[in-house]
């Protein structure tokens, strides 16, 4: 395990744990954050139907938190879940720390403190959601993907050529390899017809002689037949 993974297995839970614990009570008692709320999601419940008031919104951004929290500390999906706290924590912010409605100035020191805090978690969260733990971001990607694209259409032409090359010198044996037989086959058969040619040539010749001895053995019977004893 590398410096920066153990770095990331500690900070995550850290950055997470004020946004699991703050959710879970807001879902427990969401009364006492309704008032403050309501400053900031009035317009919201006026303009969504589905919802009917301050204190349903606080309990869906109470969830939002509970659930990408944990999704964050186990490093789940820890940029998509790092982007939901941010868009969660900023409008509790706008909400809970409204420093400058105070005219107490212990109170007004008290709620900037928690809106730099609040700031300052942000900027931790937005570290998180450009962390890529090494791996080429979206933005990388996208900018190299046409050279990956051409340099796919290389290889891919390149091997569809080389099995091209393959198929015809295949193709280009087994013709050759055809011509091969049909040759020999030729010459075989060329070979087999001088044999049998040469066979009936001997035959014929033999049988020629063997007339032309019994041809002459016959004159010579009838010559001294005629000469007187």
């Amino acid at each position: 395990m590398g410096a920066m993974s153990l770095v990331r297995r500690f900070a995550r839970p850290l950055l997470a744990a004020s946004f699991i614990s703050g959710g879970i009570d807001t879902l427990r008692n969401p009364g006492p954050r309704v008032p403050a709320a309501e400053k900031v999601v009035s317009p919201l419940v006026d303009a969504v139907p589905q919802l009917s008031n301050a204190e349903q919104v606080v309990k869906i951004d109470a969830a939002i938190k509970v659930v990408a929290g944990t999704m964050f500390a186990f490093g789940k999906f820890p940029r998509l879940s790092a982007a939901a706290l941010i868009a969660s924590l900023v409008p509790t912010t706008m909400a809970g720390h409204r420093f400058w409605e105070e005219s107490d100035p212990a109170k007004r020191k008290n709620q900037q403190l928690h809106l730099l805090k609040n700031a300052g978690i942000v900027g931790g969260l937005l570290l998180a959601t450009v962390d890529t733990e090494g791996r080429p971001s979206l933005a990388w990607r996208a900018q190299h993907a046409p050279r990956a694209l051409s340099h796919a259409a290389n290889d891919l032409r390149r091997d569809a050529e080389l099995a091209m090359h393959s198929a015809t010198s295949a193709l280009a044996a087994g013709a050759l390899r055809t011509a091969g037989g049909a040759v020999a086959g030729g010459l075989h058969s060329a070979t087999d017809a001088v044999t049998s040619g040469l066979h009936s040539a001997t035959d014929a010749v033999a049988g020629g002689l063997h007339s032309a001895t019994d041809s002459l053995r016959s004159a010579a019977e009838g010559v001294r037949d005629r000469v007187p004893s």
